[in-house]
């Protein structure tokens, strides 16, 4: 029988938050980043029966799918997400075309402990932008928002990074 295993910070009891998190695209930490959406998969469900069983059907599990997800940032002088939207849709040279060799890229989320060290990491497999807002929308009476563009990112996919190890926090 395996010995137990216990974590790496007997003293934490509560769940990380949600406010601390970093998201890298290629090897770039996105600057300013507000907002991520959840990571989702969805499994469909395969009805079947066989003949001489039973009058109920069984359920399988059959294709699974991945939600997009959306990343919102400050509006900045960052153009991380421009130049990638950029790359599927080459509005750029006028031809339109998708660059084949730069539009999917590594996608990777820290979710942070208080002290901002990485405590949970995933991995988006070969992510590429499906949506980019360039800009807000623009209200002249409104001088209370925050100027916010974002990307919708398609993916294959999401791996937990099992390397990284849950800080020791004192």
């Amino acid at each position: 029988m395996p010995a137990p295993t216990f974590p790496a910070n007997p003293h934490r009891y509560d769940p990380y938050r949600t406010f601390k998190f970093q998201v890298m695209i290629g090897k770039t930490v996105v600057a300013g980043l507000s907002k991520m959406g959840a990571l989702k998969r969805t499994t469909e469900a395969v009805k079947w029966r066989a003949a001489g069983d039973p009058s109920y059907q069984r359920v399988i599990p059959g294709g699974s799918s991945f939600e997009a997800v959306t990343l919102e940032q400050g509006l900045s002088h960052d153009k991380v997400f421009e130049e990638w939207a950029n790359s599927v849709n080459n509005v750029a040279d006028g031809d339109g075309g998708v660059n084949l060799k730069d539009y999917r890229r590594e996608v990777v989320i820290n979710v942070l402990n208080l002290k901002g060290q990485p405590a949970i990491t995933y991995k988006l497999k070969r992510a590429w932008v499906s949506e980019f807002q360039a800009l807000p929308e623009f209200d002249a009476n409104n001088m209370n928002t925050i100027g916010i563009q974002s990307v919708t990112i398609q993916h294959e996919g999401f791996v937990r990074d099992e390397g990284t190890e849950e800080p020791v926090e004192g």
